[in-house]
């Protein structure tokens, strides 16, 4: 199954968190919990309170029309390294890194927060952005 394309809309959707992301002193976490043991020695594992932009992002990455649901998750990762492959990607492979961003969380909790700190989803919007330029 193949997810329709993004609207112009859709794009400056996402575009609009690129300021919000990174602007200067903004962290994706509000706050770690868990992480400690309980009296019965159980440790609960650690998790992360996002802000609610994260969150927002997030949700509208998550929309069909950014989604490849036939992305490969050790391909993904690969090409989000690449930056010369980020640098020049197309809308498709855009949506495939996206998906890999996105559902990461579902396997490590703070993989949200990695895609943002380590600029892998400044890089996938600012290639975004130059692609809306040229209309899609």
């Amino acid at each position: 199954m193949k997810s329709r394309l993004p609207t112009l809309h859709e794009i400056d959707e996402l575009l609009a968190f690129l300021p919000r992301l990174y602007a200067e002193g903004f962290s994706p976490v509000r706050r770690w919990h868990g992480g400690t043991a309980r009296p019965d020695g159980v440790i609960m594992m650690p998790w992360p309170e996002y802000d609610e932009v994260v969150e927002a992002f997030y949700g509208s990455a998550a929309r069909d029309c950014w989604l490849d649901y036939g992305y490969n998750p050790t391909v993904a990762q690969a090409m989000l390294q690449d930056q010369v492959l980020v640098a020049a990607a197309s809308l498709d492979q855009i949506k495939t890194m996206l998906t890999y961003c996105v559902r990461g969380e579902r396997f490590c909790d703070g993989h949200w927060e990695a895609m943002i700190e380590l600029g892998h989803i400044r890089r996938l919007l600012e290639r975004l952005r130059e692609l809306r330029g040229t209309a899609v």
